[in-house]
């Protein structure tokens, strides 16, 4: 590889979140690995340790206890049959009188760096003409000098090995750290490899693309789902917005085409000042037209979005109800058609209460809309058990086929029936959006208030809570 190349690729490997993972392994593979060899190591040096002080002491006790009962001569005999059994020839004694002259032991000379009093101290020493380092106690016994000790060589050679394994063990550990780590690494990137193609498809603008669940019910596997679910969210919201897109362009082009052509033929053929203003006074309401729908788009979009959750409060739902019912009983009369309420004396709810009177009325509207002269319309709310508020609007009216109750809500959908009934098929899509800002949501179903066939249905179920 170029040093360009190695250079490039050194900053990229730093950056990885699969290398700081691994590195973060290593780190605590290593520590943990220090610290319990460490730990290993003090542990079996102080056990080694203890056993030769308290070996020393046992023995400088015990002649000391010698010495009191059988004067110079037991001490001298015990000593000597302590070297004589001695099989390990690890124990170090000297006996001398306060002139210095050796008395029983086997040391020649009085190490330079003991003095009496002192409390186990390292020396070193010639051991049968060998030299040796040493562990020692020296006692003054009255007039005599007693230094008990044990050579040390051979538990210094044992702390040798023992280091050295040690130095073996930390190297190991850290290799298997940097296996480990690499492994780590290359699982990371295995396993994050499906979601970063797919995130590279879909910002080549392929929306089709999903991340692979490998089924394994694990951490990745969770995050495959929640992106699978965003991104089947994101790819619905850009098919709604497409289909929105289309169906504004089609729903506004013929009221602002025929805006523009009144307008034209009043400036071309206008006889008079009456033509002129009945001209300009169609061309206002084609544009209130206009305005209403993007008025009613902007409302869905709030909802959708969750931008008028600001608004909630608590609100008693059987006054905006009371309200719909006034104002709506009027143009049902009108059309010589029954508007039947039905709900109880309180409904406390929280909520956005203009956008709930909004959806009542839109439903209310949509009713009156499409029921025959002389039909009934119901207009119901209860609490239901399942802590929702279910507030049905019913008519009896012609209803919906299976196929087109599947499409309502949709935006700017109008069913067949509802091509030559003036509206612009936003109202069930602000209703829904209101059900779903409220964590509820809308169901449609068949009306039976004795027409045939039966009318529609639809019920609005809204949370209590908001």
């Amino acid at each position: 590889m170029p040093d360009r190349a190695r250079r490039a690729a050194a900053p990229r490997l730093l950056q990885s979140a699969g290398f700081r993972f691994a590195a973060l392994f290593t780190v605590l593979f290593g520590a943990a690995s220090v610290t319990l060899i460490a730990v290993l190591w003090i542990s079996t040096a102080a056990a080694l340790d203890r056993q030769v002080l308290a070996a020393i002491r046992a023995d400088a006790v015990a002649l000391t206890e010698r010495w009191r009962n059988g004067g110079e001569g037991g001490l001298v005999d015990a000593i000597e049959e302590r070297l004589a059994t001695d099989l390990t020839n690890e124990s170090i004694y000297l006996l001398q009188d306060q002139y210095g002259a050796k008395l029983a032991g086997n040391l020649v000379n009085w190490p330079a760096n003991v003095e009496l009093g002192m409390i186990f101290t390292r020396t070193r020493i010639m051991h049968d003409g060998i030299p040796a380092d040493a562990r020692v106690l020296a006692r003054d016994l009255g007039g005599l000098r007693l230094l008990v000790g044990r050579d040390e060589s051979e538990r210094l050679q044992l702390r040798l090995l023992l280091t050295e394994g040690v130095v073996w063990s930390l190297g190991a550990s850290l290799l298997l750290a940097m296996i480990g780590a690499a492994l780590v690494r290359r699982a990371l990137e295995r396993r994050l490899e499906p979601v970063m193609r797919t995130a590279q498809h879909i910002a080549g603008g392929d929306l089709s693309r999903r991340v692979p669940v490998a089924g394994r019910a694990d951490e990745f596997d969770r995050l495959a789902g929640s992106m699978n679910t965003m991104l089947d969210r994101i790819q619905a919201l850009m098919q709604g917005i497409k289909s929105v897109s289309d169906a504004i362009a089609h729903d506004l082009r013929t009221p602002i085409a025929r805006a523009r052509t009144k307008l034209e033929e009043a400036v071309e053929t206008a006889s008079g000042e009456a033509a002129m203003r009945a001209a300009m006074e169609q061309g206002i309401a084609d544009l209130d037209q206009i305005s209403r729908i993007f008025q009613a788009l902007l409302r869905i979009a709030e909802a959708e979005a969750g931008a008028r959750r600001a608004a909630f409060a608590e609100f008693d739902l059987v006054t905006v109800l009371r309200d719909a019912e006034e104002f709506y009983g009027v143009a049902a009369e009108a059309r010589e058609q029954r508007l039947e309420a039905s709900f109880p004396d309180s409904i406390m709810m929280v909520g956005d209460r203009d956008l709930v009177l909004q959806a009542v009325a839109n439903l209310l509207d949509n009713a009156i809309k499409f029921t025959p002269d002389g039909g009934v319309i119901r207009l119901l709310a209860r609490e239901r058990d399942d802590d929702l508020i279910e507030v049905a609007v019913a008519d009896s009216g012609p209803g919906l086929s299976a196929d087109e109750r599947a499409r309502a809500g949709e935006r700017f959908f109008r069913a067949d029936a509802s091509r030559n009934t003036p509206g612009s098929g936003l109202g069930l899509s602000l209703v829904r959006a209101v059900a779903t800002l409220h964590g509820g949501r809308v169901e449609l179903g068949d009306a039976v208030l004795g027409a045939t066939p039966p009318g529609l249905e639809v019920r609005m179920l809204l949370s209590a809570d908001g």
